[in-house]
């Protein structure tokens, strides 16, 4: 599992919703933390700024680059500037304005759905009836993040490395001391990432290594028990790749993810069939009060109400139903289907997301279209709808745990949070389609199937996005004997190896040697990093190619290499001095910085392009 987040800052506890004004704005004309006018101002800059700034960037950068960085790092940045004025208690305010802006901006990057559909010569609905569609899904992707986070956040305590970015980002820039103390750590890995992300883009060579900042800043943020298992895995990918060809798992020139997504993904879904087997049995336990919990152990702002979130996702799923058969004459049958493949890959994403800040959005639809070929599913646009409803789901629900891994650092309030982020859901899924309608509209190249016109000359309308998507569904009925084993073997794989780490992990012996033997550090770090490395950190080499995982392992191994020398050779705190929080490590704000500064970079190219185009 990822290694255990640090405890929140003893000044973060405290509920938002609690404070009652006791630290005044420090300007006099800002409304007072927690009235109607303070989410009023929130609402209005994230809703109407924050939000479509970040939405066109990655509605931009998916129609032209096939990827998209979310909103989070430059909201975060600008919300912090609003809520400045109300000193550290100003960090919440900031979160709820990135939580909203980024749903939109992820609801926005879903624009190239119309544009698969287009691809696939679906008749278009109206525009309101697309809407409809996307915010119900939207709504419900965000009830199933919520019921996860407990999991994912609170107990599996999951880095969510950009998340963690963003909580040390808000806190710095809120807080004098602590803006003081890491701004140059900051400031110099935000620089160092948008300096890097530019001379890759400009230079081939550089290019061609396939280095990104913020891979190893996400290394950095996670530390190298996380991140040397992406590497073996991706070098064992790439060992047993001229084998996979000879046996016709792989074509000549395939490369080894085209099957080891579903071997990735499988090997999540065999580790967490493991940890929720153990919480389904402590959960039993609890409930005959063999593992009673202490009264008022859980903070306020940690408080959700479980039998109406409950009620959410079914509210939103029945709506999801009825607006897919009534309004789009979808067939139920797949329909739900896609809500159930929903609700488990809301699960094994945010795993994959906290771990690696990787979103497999597109591996997992990819996966949804084999399975529904496997029940016989032979009709494209059916595929396209059902399978919709997860690449949305998976989207906002993960970037729903990043944001709640983002809030338990700072200790903001959940229920808030939540409301913040139904708000941008809203205003993403009126967005998405409008954007979708503009980019197609402004630029006919994005409406011409570039499968079945290879030659087609785009310029920079790669929609490489699309291009899988459709590629995918145009499969359907295809599948192949070997796919099915991949996924049968990875299922294998990652359940047996976290029944083997669990088992490690519960013996006596083997613990005593670990804790006791001078020798323990190094046997315990072979053990989970490479003997029996966690199956969800594994996983992410067989999504990713191979100089990608050797970046991410080369972060976090720098990481770690640098924070044994620091605590073997730190020396003890002057009088009177306060340290920084234990979350914001040398490395972990280096690494931070280097995601926020690639993030930026691609964010203002993503507009520079989009104003360039219309002018």
């Amino acid at each position: 599992m990822a290694q255990p987040a640090q405890p929140l800052p003893s000044n973060s506890a405290e509920s938002p919703s609690a404070a009652t004004g006791s630290e005044a704005p420090r300007f006099s004309f800002l409304p007072a933390v927690g009235t109607w006018k303070y989410h009023l101002l929130l609402s209005a800059v994230a809703i109407f700024i924050l939000g479509p700034l970040g939405g066109v960037a990655a509605s931009y950068m998916n129609f032209s680059l096939g990827f998209f960085v979310g909103g989070q790092v430059l909201a975060g940045i600008l919300g912090s500037a609003v809520t400045y004025g109300y000193g550290a208690e100003g960090k919440h305010g900031a979160n709820y304005m990135q939580t909203m802006a980024a749903s939109v901006a992820s609801l926005c990057a879903m624009s190239v759905l119309v544009q698969a559909m287009v691809w696939l010569g679906m008749p278009m609905p109206p525009a309101w009836q697309l809407m409809l569609f996307v915010g119900c899904v939207g709504m419900f992707g965000v009830g199933v993040g919520m019921l996860y986070t407990p999991l994912l956040v609170d107990r599996l305590q999951l880095d969510y490395p950009s998340g963690y970015a963003v909580a040390n980002i808000l806190r710095a820039l809120t807080d004098k001391r602590l803006l003081k103390a890491s701004i140059a750590k900051l400031g110099g890995g935000a620089g160092m990432g948008a300096l890097v992300a530019g001379l890759t883009e400009k230079v081939v060579s550089l290019g061609s290594l396939g280095l990104s900042a913020s891979t190893v800043g996400a290394g950095m943020v996670v530390g190298s028990v996380v991140a040397v298992p992406v590497a073996i895995m991706g070098v064992a990918g790439y060992a047993l790749t001229p084998y996979l060809r000879e046996i016709g798992w792989l074509g000549p020139q395939d490369p080894f993810r085209k099957i080891g997504f579903l071997i990735g993904l499988a090997m999540i879904c065999g580790a967490a069939l493991v940890d929720l087997s153990l919480l389904a049995v402590q959960a039993v336990a609890r409930i005959r009060g063999a593992a009673p919990v202490a009264e008022g152990d859980e903070p306020a702002w940690k408080k959700v109400n479980v039998p109406r979130l409950l009620a959410w996702v079914l509210f939103w799923g029945v709506a999801v139903v009825a607006v897919a058969t009534q309004v789009l004459h979808q067939p139920v049958g797949f329909i739900v289907f896609g809500l159930v493949l929903a609700l488990l890959f809301v699960l094994i994403n945010g795993i994959a997301y906290g771990i690696s800040d990787n979103n497999p959005i597109s591996s997992a639809f990819v996966m949804s279209v084999l399975l529904m070929s496997m029940l016989g599913l032979k009709d494209p646009l059916v595929g396209l709808m059902s399978s919709t409803i997860l690449l949305i789901s998976t989207a906002v629900g993960c970037d729903m745990q990043q944001d709640r891994s983002t809030g338990w650092r700072l200790g903001t309030n959940r229920v808030v949070q939540f409301r913040y982020q139904v708000l941008g859901i809203t205003m993403g899924a009126i967005l998405c389609v409008g954007l979708a309608r503009v980019f197609m509209g402004a630029y006919p190249v994005l409406a011409v199937n570039q499968l079945d016109n290879p030659g087609v000359k785009t310029g920079q309308w790669g929609s490489a996005m699309t291009y899988k998507l459709v590629g995918a569904i145009r499969d359907l009925g295809s599948l192949s004997d070997h796919k099915i084993k991949a996924l049968l073997f990875g299922l294998a794989l990652g359940f047996g190896l976290e029944v083997a780490r669990k088992l490690v992990r519960r013996h006596a012996g083997i613990q005593r040697f670990l804790n006791e033997h001078s020798a323990g550090p190094a046997v315990r770090w072979t053990l989970d990093s490479v003997v029996l490395a966690s199956p969800y950190a594994s996983s992410f080499g067989a999504f990713v190619a191979l100089p990608v995982s050797i970046w991410f392992a080369a972060g976090g191994t720098l990481a770690s290499l640098w924070n044994a020398a620091t605590q073997r050779f730190a020396s003890p705190p002057k009088p009177g001095e306060q340290a920084l929080p234990e979350d914001m490590s040398t490395t972990s704000l280096v690494g931070g910085g280097l995601i926020a500064g690639e993030s930026l970079y691609f964010l203002f190219v993503g507009l520079y392009g989009l104003l360039a185009l219309m002018t």
